[in-house]
């Protein structure tokens, strides 16, 4: 290095400070001059001791800029890095400030949100807006995608660990009649055929929304539950002793509940649990991303199955199932509307639906009334309405 011209002390765009060189133990006085440049600021060292080297101009990413934490409020003392060229220390920040403006140095995003609070707030408002479309549209679509490349055996895997927790918490095996239980075993099995069968005929659509995806359907009895059924991912679908019974007492027929059934392998074609799952770790990452580590927000799959409630979508994609394979089996889709209507309450009952109201007796979740506001099953009068007038494919609107 050679020694550099000492300018006056005097000249314009100067300032004053002390260069920590790293070499030697004391500082030497200096005087620093900061240049325009393409990235930013340059900074020049003109040492005031006869005979001291200084280093050449060092370019904007050479330097360690410190940040400005207040528009109104200068620091007293500032500390510029200059990396394998030890350290300035600055006593009139002020200065700094009118230097760097003068040099053409812009403050980035996150200098401004520190020094003014209107920045931090559209920041933030942005920010949450973001998470917001992400969480209700971006994790939704990136689910459907992924969905297609998990396995089957997986699937049936995750749902076997769900139902065994389920089983050993409020499930129980079913009281009905084993004749009862014989005759919803067929008349699932049939329905189960009939979708085989539709699958067949037509291309992919409503009755097959993942292409070559069929996996073998089941139906688990179980009591210990308000009247329910809900599907796990791989084709194992529960329904209660209860919903049986609420069917039999409304006198709707077995067609009632094969509806619903109906609904249920709709979730399941359809992929709806997983899709959860993997939304849920999609999410996951997402937040992982925006806001550092979450690893102890992440839920297993398991528990994301057994506290699920379906998204408002899910539930239509599950209606246009239901009534498109009803219509192929030939079967009426009228009884499920009403028994819909029959356990989401007594003011809800088909003679007495004539008004709206919130939730759905489909989902573990929904049985509590504990669908929240970012996933809740559909408007279930309007939904009833839509589905005895064969309209599956609105009655979640």
């Amino acid at each position: 290095m050679t020694p550099a011209p000492t300018p006056e002390p005097h000249q314009r765009g100067l300032l004053s400070a002390r260069w920590f060189d790293g070499i030697h133990s004391g500082a030497q006085p200096v005087l620093v001059g900061l240049h325009p440049g393409p990235r930013g600021p340059g900074l020049q060292l003109h040492p005031l001791k006869a005979g001291a080297a200084a280093p050449p101009l060092l370019p904007h990413e050479a330097v360690d800029w410190p940040e400005t934490w207040s528009a109104r409020r200068a620091q007293a003392r500032l500390v510029v890095g200059l990396g394998p060229h030890g350290s300035l220390e600055i006593e009139d920040g002020a200065a700094w400030q009118a230097a760097l403006q003068a040099a053409g140095a812009r403050a980035g995003l996150a200098q401004r949100m520190q020094t003014r609070w209107q920045v931090f707030v559209a920041v933030l408002l942005l920010a949450v807006l973001g998470l917001v479309l992400f969480y209700r549209w971006g994790t939704p679509w990136a689910a459907t995608q992924l969905a297609r490349f998990v396995p089957l055996g997986w699937e049936q895997t995750v749902s076997e660990q769900a139902m065994r927790e389920l089983d050993d918490g409020f499930l129980r095996p079913s009281r009905l009649p084993a004749e009862r239980q014989a005759v919803l075993q067929a008349r699932f099995e049939a329905l189960d055929a009939q979708w085989r069968q539709a699958r067949a005929q037509a291309a992919p659509g409503v009755l097959s929304r993942y292409g070559d995806y069929a996996p073998p359907m089941k139906l688990a009895l179980r009591s210990g539950m308000p009247p329910n059924a809900f599907a796990l991912p791989g084709g194992q679908i529960v329904m209660t002793d209860a919903l049986v019974r609420a069917a039999e007492r409304a006198k709707l027929g077995d067609d009632a509940l094969i509806g619903v059934l109906a609904h249920e392998m709709g979730h399941v074609v359809h992929r709806h649990g997983t899709r959860l799952v993997v939304e849920q770790g999609v999410l996951n990452v997402g937040l992982g991303l925006a806001l550092g580590d979450v690893s102890s927000m992440v839920a297993t799959a398991s528990t994301v199955l057994t506290h699920m409630a379906y998204r408002r979508d899910h539930e239509r994609e599950a209606d246009c199932f239901a009534v498109a394979l009803m219509r192929h089996a030939q079967l009426p889709v009228a009884p499920m509307a009403d028994l819909l209507l029959r356990i989401d309450g007594p003011d809800h009952a088909p003679e007495a639906a004539q008004k709206p109201a919130e939730g759905a007796a489909t989902t573990p979740d929904t049985q509590e009334g504990g669908a929240d506001w970012f996933s809740t099953h559909p408007d279930t009068p309007r939904r009833a309405q839509a589905l005895r007038a064969g309209q599956g494919c609105e009655a979640a609107r």
